[in-house]
């Protein structure tokens, strides 16, 4: 076997193409999207689309171009206070002086001006402190005492501080990134199987304290006919607009969903609003492209040089291909609806930064990948 150098290299440009397609698809997406409600709502056009490169794009890129030139093992040391600040705030959000409250749920964190979601920036702070607390645990990652009682606490805390939020699909995908690192990292399979069952019971008992995520469930599960006026209501009407794009859709800025019929166009529905307008062709595009960025994280994660970096990029990868599986996964029908939005096209500026910054890593990353 021919010896492996580990040295500073060129990024993955692969990587960086693909999430170029991404950001400009998005930006166009929601410019359209956006358009018809800025200007009827807000008698500002372009208000969502500025206010998307202003609070997100703009911070979010200068993130990813620091995080990008600061090498990642240097992230180790700040993973402990980043977590701990990243938790404050989610506490923060339950004191109601704080925490902001929108539609029937408290997600939203307002300090001064300033307004944005801790519960995403809790998805990549989770996933850094795990990388780096179980890469130093590789003597007793299988150590049911030493590392998966305390990973199994760390994981309630945080469970505990996003239940209050009412946001299952977040909670879904934080326990699920977790527990990928966990099994990257080496657990025992034995382990994993406690996990998965834990987290299938969290989910039965949110769905039976919460009616309309029974609802929702009866929806996929048997027909979304079911009540299409009510709780069926959204996914109707996005299905009704991806089937309606046909082929070649009806052209960029035509959609007539997402005019007063399809709930959160902007947002949780911007892929529905995407295959109407583009049609089959160039929606299934960006389908592959998602698909083509997820393999080149994945392989990243693979070539890594460490344990540290392995592990890290493996839980972004898997973040990135659930929030996303689970957006268009909905859209779809495919599985039940829920409120995730889609990687880099949905509006919404705290989404927007901490995955920009996610990828500012990944690129660090795959500076130092091995050459064989």
């Amino acid at each position: 076997m021919p010896k492996e150098h580990f040295k500073t290299h060129a990024p993955d440009y692969s990587l960086i193409f693909g999430f170029i397609v991404l950001i400009v698809s998005g930006l166009i997406m929601l410019t359209s999207a956006s358009y018809f409600i800025g200007c009827h709502k807000l008698n500002n056009c372009y208000f969502y689309l500025k206010h998307q490169l202003l609070y997100g794009m703009l911070p979010g890129l200068i993130i990813l171009f620091l995080l990008s030139h600061f090498n990642y093992h240097k992230l180790k040391k700040i993973a402990v206070p980043v977590l701990v600040v990243i938790i404050f705030l989610l506490i923060l959000i339950l004191l109601p002086q704080f925490g902001v409250t929108r539609g029937q749920s408290q997600r939203w964190l307002k300090i001064g001006g300033i307004t944005f979601q801790p519960s995403e920036a809790i998805k990549l702070a989770f996933l850094l402190f795990l990388s780096a607390w179980l890469s130093k645990r590789q003597t007793d990652v299988k150590s049911f005492g030493r590392v998966f009682i305390p990973f199994v606490a760390l994981l309630t805390i945080v469970s505990l501080l996003i239940i209050p939020q009412k946001d299952l699909s977040t909670l879904i995908i934080i326990i699920s990134s977790a527990f990928s690192v966990y099994f990257i990292a080496g657990a025992p399979l034995l382990y994993c199987g406690y996990l998965s069952a834990g987290l299938t019971l969290v989910v039965a008992l949110a769905i039976k304290y919460q009616p309309y995520r029974w609802e929702r469930f009866l929806v996929f599960s048997k027909s979304s006919d079911i009540d299409i006026l009510g709780i069926g209501y959204h996914v109707n009407q996005a299905l009704s607009a991806i089937v309606s794009g046909g082929i070649f859709g009806k052209g960029l800025g035509h959609s007539a969903q997402k005019i007063s019929r399809l709930p959160e166009v902007i947002s949780d529905s911007i892929f529905a609003v995407t295959a109407e307008e583009l049609g089959f062709i160039l929606t299934a595009f960006l389908v592959i492209v998602y698909f083509f960025v997820a393999y080149r994280i994945f392989k990243i994660a693979f070539l890594s040089s460490d344990k540290f970096g392995r592990i890290l990029a493996g839980g972004i990868g898997v973040w990135f291909v659930l929030q996303s599986s689970i957006n268009m996964g909905g859209m779809l029908g495919l599985i039940p609806m829920t409120g995730v939005p889609l990687p880099f096209m949905s509006y919404g500026s705290s989404n927007l930064i901490v995955f920009l910054a996610a990828f500012g890593i990944l690129i660090n990353i795959s500076k130092q990948t091995k050459i064989c």
